[in-house]
């Protein structure tokens, strides 16, 4: 089960600030997980942005705990960048602002992080990384187009069989500034209102 505060986090989401166009542009991503639900297959979402520093991870975390909270056993939830750099200590914060455990596994330019939603699931393991570090699938994944910069600029992902746009404002333009704390808790929870949205909507097999 989801830890406590991210349960309380999840039930202050509102899928109807959703707008249909925005449902739109989630529409691929669900189809996507349908099928594979529905093949009885794994779902590998690689969630990329240039820099695999915020928005990238924010979606990785939330698609995983929310896969997790509508008890969809073979998704597995990745990220990338165009080039590494180190998740944004910020980004690490409002996560954990949000109810995740969080614990540094290693420092250092490009630390590593432990990241749990449920005291009885394995960690997501939280660092920067391109798209097609050896820590991410090869072959048979969906790649998560979080920002516009990465989908212009990378029309080509090796291995995908799937490239979905799911792009969001980059909470970095507020770095430095009084309302950075906010922008970042505002862009995790559009985040993790869309990715319990997308979940929320695929079926479950029944046996």
């Amino acid at each position: 089960m989801l830890y406590q505060q991210i349960q309380n986090t999840f039930a202050s989401l509102n899928f109807d600030a959703i707008s249909n166009k925005r449902r739109q542009t989630l529409q691929p991503l669900i189809d996507y997980i349908q099928t594979k639900v529905t093949e009885n297959k794994n779902a590998n979402l690689n969630f990329i942005c240039t820099h695999n520093s915020r928005r990238s991870h924010l979606s990785q975390v939330w698609a995983q705990a929310a896969a997790h909270f509508y008890n969809l056993k073979n998704v597995y939830c990745f990220s990338g960048g165009t080039e590494a750099t180190a998740l944004f200590p910020m980004a690490a914060k409002t996560l954990k602002c949000a109810g995740f455990d969080i614990q540094t596994i290693s420092e250092g330019k490009n630390p590593v992080y432990a990241i749990k939603y449920d005291e009885n699931e394995h960690p997501i393991i939280g660092f920067s990384k391109t798209f097609d570090d050896p820590f991410n699938p090869k072959s048979e994944f969906a790649a998560i187009m979080t920002c516009s910069h990465a989908d212009a600029n990378c029309p080509f992902i090796p291995g995908a069989e799937k490239r979905i746009p799911v792009k969001y404002d980059d909470p970095k333009d507020f770095d430095n500034m009084p309302q950075q704390a906010e922008k970042y808790e505002e862009r995790s929870n559009q985040i993790a209102a869309e990715m319990f949205y997308v979940f929320s909507m695929v079926k479950v097999n029944k046996i």
